[in-house]
This record gives C-alpha cells, sequence and structure tokens, in this order.
C-alpha cells in the first residue's frame, strides 16, 4: 500500500484527516513547513521529496494563485494516482470576486490534470468560531462582521475530515466528481452567535458592520490590505446568497446526515473554549 500525502498537515483539516487515516492504517505522510516532512509552497525544491512513493494527497491551497499547477504536473511525474482538494463552497458561481481565486485556480489545475481528482467545496466550518477569526471577538463578546439576515449553513469541520478521510481510502469510486458539503441547516451568523451565548451563559452579540469597517478592522489586528479586501469580498458572496441552502454532499459519501450546529457548540463550550480571559 502506498503512502498518501497530507499538506497543510498542521492545519484545521490537515491534522484531523491524518489522524483519521492513521487510525484507519492507511500510510499517510503529514507535509506542512516546520513538520518532519517539509513542505513549503514557495520552495518547490522540497516538493520531490514529499511526493516520493504517494499514491493520493490531500491538497489545502496555498492562499495565491499559480503553485498548485506546477505542484499537479510533479505529482504526475511521480506517480500518483489520485488528488483530493478542498475548496469552498460553490466556488464556480463566485463571479468576478476578488475573493477565493486562489481555491479556484486549484480547481482549474487538478481538473485539467490526468490525475483522478474529487473536489470537496466546503461552507464555513463551525470552527471558524473557536479556532479562527472569529474565536477572539466572540471571546471578548462580540462579534463585528459584514454579514446580514441572509443564512449559511456552516458545516462542522470534523464532517470535512470524514469525507476527506473516506473519498482517500476509496478508490476510483470519487474520481472526477464535486461534492458540496453543507450543514444540515443554514443560520444567520447573529443565530449562531445567540446560540453559543446559550450554551455558554455568557453575554454575548453579533454586530453587522460595512465590509469597509472590517477590512480596516482586520488590517488593524495585523492582516495585508489586499487580503483583508478578498476576505470582505466573501460576504458580498454570502450576501447573494449563493451558498445559502444545504447540500447533500456529506450524507451521499458517509451515508449519515452531518452534524448540527448545536452538537457542535455543545462539544466546544464544554471544553471552556469560550471562556471569558482570565483577568
Amino acid at each position: 500500500m502506498r503512502t498518501t500525502l497530507v499538506l497543510g498537515a498542521t492545519g484545521k483539516t490537515g491534522r484531523r484527516v491524518t489522524a483519521r487515516l492513521r487510525l484507519g492504517r492507511i500510510p499517510v505522510r503529514p507535509a506542512s513547513r516546520s513538520g518532519e516532512t517539509p513542505f513549503d509552497w514557495s520552495r518547490p525544491d522540497g516538493w520531490d521529496a514529499a511526493l516520493r512513493d504517494v499514491d493520493a494527497v490531500y491538497l489545502v491551497p496555498p492562499a495565491i494563485p499559480g503553485p498548485v499547477h506546477d505542484f499537479v504536473a510533479r505529482a504526475q511525474e511521480a506517480g500518483v494516482q489520485r488528488v483530493v482538494l478542498l475548496s469552498g463552497r460553490g466556488a464556480d458561481t463566485w463571479g468576478d470576486s476578488t475573493f477565493g481565486l486562489d481555491m479556484r485556480d486549484a480547481e482549474d489545475a487538478v481538473r485539467r490534470s490526468a490525475l483522478q481528482w474529487t473536489i470537496l467545496r466546503a461552507n464555513n466550518f463551525d470552527q471558524n468560531f473557536d479556532e479562527e477569526l472569529f474565536h477572539a471577538p466572540v471571546v471578548d463578546g462580540e462579534l463585528a462582521l459584514p454579514a446580514g439576515d441572509v443564512p449559511e449553513p456552516f458545516i462542522d469541520i470534523e464532517d470535512v475530515a470524514d469525507v476527506a478521510a473516506t473519498v482517500l481510502t476509496e478508490p476510483g469510486r470519487h474520481a472526477g466528481r464535486i461534492y458540496e458539503l453543507s450543514g444540515p441547516r443554514s443560520l444567520t451568523f447573529a443565530e449562531a452567535v445567540d446560540l453559543i451565548a446559550r450554551a455558554t451563559g455568557r453575554d454575548i452579540t453579533y454586530r453587522r458592520i460595512s465590509p469597509a469597517e472590517y477590512a480596516a478592522a482586520l488590517v488593524e489586528d495585523g492582516l495585508g490590505d489586499e487580503d483583508a479586501r478578498h476576505l470582505a469580498d466573501m460576504y458580498a458572496v454570502l450576501e447573494q446568497g449563493l451558498i445559502a441552502s444545504t447540500t447533500d454532499g456529506v450524507a451521499t459519501v458517509l451515508g449519515r446526515p452531518p452534524r448540527t450546529f448545536e452538537d457542535y457548540v455543545l462539544r466546544t463550550a464544554a471544553k471552556g473554549a469560550w471562556d471569558p480571559h482570565p483577568m
């Protein structure tokens, strides 16, 4: 049995996919900039070592368009057979938005390749509320975003990892498929924050701000101007309702419904992830 290469193995999905493959006794090579197998999108000279004796790749695209095309060509030369790409929900409906150019470019790269490819397009993760940009504001008591009354079916990242691990370990069955992955029901950000507030017993609120205000806040927190604008553009996509409906992607692959946002909130609140900062 040849090895599965997991890129971004220390990231949100990568570390979960790696654990699942190991539990299933699948030979896995976790790769990251600081890991045992070094991998850096900006250093192609190290790619060949990571790809040696690899049959399948779990690929989280880099933040800039371009490198995935060269990587896929390198993977084909190394004898890789399959690639599973993580992308964004409804990526082909985003039009001329500047958001997600990296994901759309990566999709183009794998679809043009001779590899057996599968694309997983996921809604925003539940875990963004405790592992990402939303976490600190929620802990501080107010989440301010440029999202209004258009809901989104947030997906539990554990479901994304379950789907990815399943696809990686079922050769041929998912070739050429695009799975749109969502949670079981749609919530507004205000409703999501209210559920967190109720479960924690804390006064946590949601406030809608403009995209310009959000971008300025991101820059103030240290994000680059261009990255901040691109992230703010995501909310323009959300407001169009392009990814507001639920999908059957999780059930199609796993044969069960996706986890609920309430389940995520209960698990995460019990861990104390949203407890106030110690004085």
